[in-house]
């Protein structure tokens, strides 16, 4: 004899059908929504409950207990959580915000050798001292719990995010001085340049460029076997050179050499290379940082020998990114120095100076717009 269920059919409206079957193939439901859906549909239509639980690969009392709440509540409601289903949360706010207060110590500072936290390591300081804190609760506190806590609370105390302490006093007006130079090349790039002759120079130094060889020659890429090229891990390191590079900021032009280091005789060099660049007539304002070498009792000794020739504008301490050189140096390195390979330090010279000496033949010039607009040149 066939098997009779003795539950109620589900009566549906043609609403609730078409609003069910809606739900049932949404993407943006949430899942249990959608698997309700779906064993209403399928019961209304005759299924049974072990045929609805085999065919959505869930068991039997879930399905019954939502055929149940349709039948005794409406469709409506048996789609969604009763008021006050779950579980009650084991952890109160005060137990939660300890956790956080210690996440946001550090564990040296609580005896420990570590300086981060761990979860494992929190959840046992926590485990430890709990009862003594008031916080009874937290007794049997897991890893697992730790992460939702502080996930929560958005805390990554395993985390270290570097920042740079503004340590020079005078920051923003040395930023001002800087940016005024850099708002007259623009001014002068509309209008053209004044009648008294004058370059502008944006000028740094980038030291410990290294000069590396292969162990092995490296392999071309193949089509359809090798996409990039093959390079051993192993090399041989011959040691660092300093560029010492200054750009104008009206033609582009970049006046630069490669030597050994980037003392105050190299930067005097370079000022000598940049006096017999320009016409005598013009005056030479150059965008530098506060190295020692740039302000040396040698370099004054030189300065002293060109009266009113150059006018230095420094970036404030830590404020190097305000110099526009950083951006060619930035371009340099993707492109010339990302997986350099040579022989020697003099074979490194010799591809940077070469690179140079192709920058030149088609200069771009380079243009600074950061707070540009907000400042205005009298």
């Amino acid at each position: 004899m066939p098997f009779t269920s003795r539950r109620a059919k589900l009566s549906l409206t043609n609403d609730e059908i078409r609003m069910i079957e809606q739900l049932a193939q949404s993407r943006a439901e949430t899942a249990g929504r959608v698997e309700r859906a779906k064993i209403l549909l399928r019961y209304h239509k005759g299924a049974t409950v072990s045929s609805i639980a085999a065919e959505l690969q869930t068991n039997r009392p879930k399905v019954e207990r939502c055929i149940s709440k349709a039948l005794q509540i409406g469709v409506h409601m048996a789609l969604q959580d009763l008021p006050g289903r779950g579980r009650h949360p084991s952890l109160d706010a005060e137990a939660r915000a300890w956790v956080v207060s210690l996440a946001c110590q550090k564990p040296k500072d609580l005896g420990y050798a570590q300086e981060l936290w761990t979860t494992r390591l929190l959840a046992k300081h926590v485990r430890k001292h709990c009862v003594d804190a008031g916080h009874h609760s937290l007794k049997q506190l897991s890893r697992g719990t730790v992460s939702k806590i502080l996930r929560a609370n958005q805390v990554h105390p395993h985390r270290i995010q570097y920042y740079l302490e503004r340590r020079d006093s005078e920051f923003d007006a040395k930023m001002k001085q800087v940016l005024h130079v850099y708002k007259q090349v623009e001014l002068w790039h509309k209008t053209g340049l004044p009648s008294e002759m004058v370059a502008v120079l944006s000028y740094d130094e980038k030291p410990g460029i290294q000069a590396i060889e292969n162990t092995a020659p490296d392999l071309p890429p193949v089509p359809g076997e090798h996409a990039s090229i093959g390079r051993d891990y192993e090399y041989i390191r011959h040691g660092t050179l300093s560029l010492l590079a200054g750009i104008d900021l009206l033609s582009g032009e970049v006046l630069g050499f490669v030597r050994e280091r980037h003392r105050s005789a190299e930067f005097i060099e370079f000022l000598r290379l940049t006096d017999a660049h320009y016409p005598q007539q013009a005056r030479i304002r150059i965008v530098l940082d506060n190295h020692s070498a740039h302000i040396s009792k040698e370099t004054r000794a030189y300065l002293d020998t060109a009266p009113n020739r150059f006018e230095f504008t420094f970036t404030p301490t830590h404020g190097s990114w305000l110099n526009l050189i950083e951006s060619f140096f930035g371009k340099m390195a993707k492109t010339l120095l990302r997986g350099i390979r040579v022989k020697s330090k003099d074979e490194l010279k010799t591809r940077i100076e070469m690179y140079l000496r192709e920058v030149n033949e088609d200069p771009v010039v380079f243009r600074w717009k950061y707070k540009l607009d907000c400042l205005s040149v009298v």
